[in-house]
């Protein structure tokens, strides 16, 4: 296909503000309280010019990931595994965005009463076969979310999108 001049500058508009792309599975109150932790860190005061966007796993596309510059990956562990939502996301977006996205930054966060080990290594298996790079340590989160919790959240979206202005 062949691109007009004029579609190019289009293109080229849109893609002037890099993207932060959140892919998450939010079952609970609990997971709710992490997201919006999340989410607040990424408009923190000083982050211009990123677009944020914020997919449930079970809608999230390989159009949505390979729109996107970075992402961040948000689940429960669900008998020492990721949930099914996101895992049929990785499933979803696998082989179509593999090679497009090699070396592209993640970060994860997971919450769980326990199993969050096993959770964290099957996300990290998948992402290291897209060849993502992991931005920051994940953030595990156990029981109800304290405060500590809710900031490293915080600063977890705070980092994601601050290390897209560069």
């Amino acid at each position: 296909m062949v691109r007009s001049k004029e579609t190019c500058a289009r293109h080229a508009y849109r893609r002037a503000m890099p993207q932060l792309l959140i892919v998450h599975h939010t079952v609970s109150p609990a997971l709710e309280a992490v997201l919006e932790s999340v989410l607040a860190g990424t408009s923190a005061d000083g982050i211009e010019a990123v677009e944020v966007v914020v997919r449930p796993a079970l809608s999230a596309t390989a159009v949505d990931v390979l729109a996107a510059d970075a992402y961040l990956l948000g689940t429960p562990a669900n008998i020492g595994y990721m949930s099914g939502a996101l895992k049929h996301f990785f499933d979803q977006i696998y082989y179509p965005t593999r090679k497009a996205t090699t070396g592209r930054p993640y970060g994860l966060y997971v919450h769980g009463n326990e199993g969050l080990e096993g959770a964290l290594r099957s996300v990290e298996s998948v992402t290291k076969g897209l060849g993502w790079r992991r931005c920051q340590q994940p953030v595990e989160v156990r029981g109800e979310p304290a405060a500590e919790d809710l900031g490293a959240c915080w600063e977890l979206g705070a980092t994601m999108a601050s290390a897209l202005m560069a």
